[in-house]
């Protein structure tokens, strides 16, 4: 695996982690659906989350949060779709992305956008 996707992965699994410890639940990782990927599928109180994490290891080339494109959105917006309808889901959506920074000395950093798109 390459180190990009190595740092990808270990982010999703912090960002999971820590959503977690702020009460979320977990009910889907890295969930296909044709062309999209959703990292995190969860649940905050009645509200399912579809969470984007974009890992930065500095902001020299931007801000993590900026590479989430219009096409990006229009994929998982389809793939959360699918999602919904396959767990007949009722109650509120929301697309969150969140952020994730290795400062200089190694530690990590979040940032969620709630409610981020759509």
């Amino acid at each position: 695996m390459a180190a990009h996707n190595e740092a990808g992965t270990l982010a999703e699994t912090m960002t999971s982690a820590w959503l977690e410890a702020k009460g979320y639940v977990l009910l889907a990782r890295n969930f296909r659906y044709r062309k999209a990927e959703i990292d995190l599928v969860m649940v905050d109180q009645e509200t399912l989350l579809f969470i984007e994490v974009k890992f930065r290891s500095g902001i020299g080339f931007g801000f993590a949060e900026e590479f989430v494109d219009r096409p990006k959105k229009k994929l998982l917006i389809q793939a959360a779709d699918h999602f919904i309808h396959s767990r007949n889901w009722k109650k509120d959506i929301l697309f969150d992305i969140v952020s994730v920074y290795k400062d200089q000395r190694g530690v990590f950093h979040f940032r969620q956008f709630k409610d981020a798109f759509y």
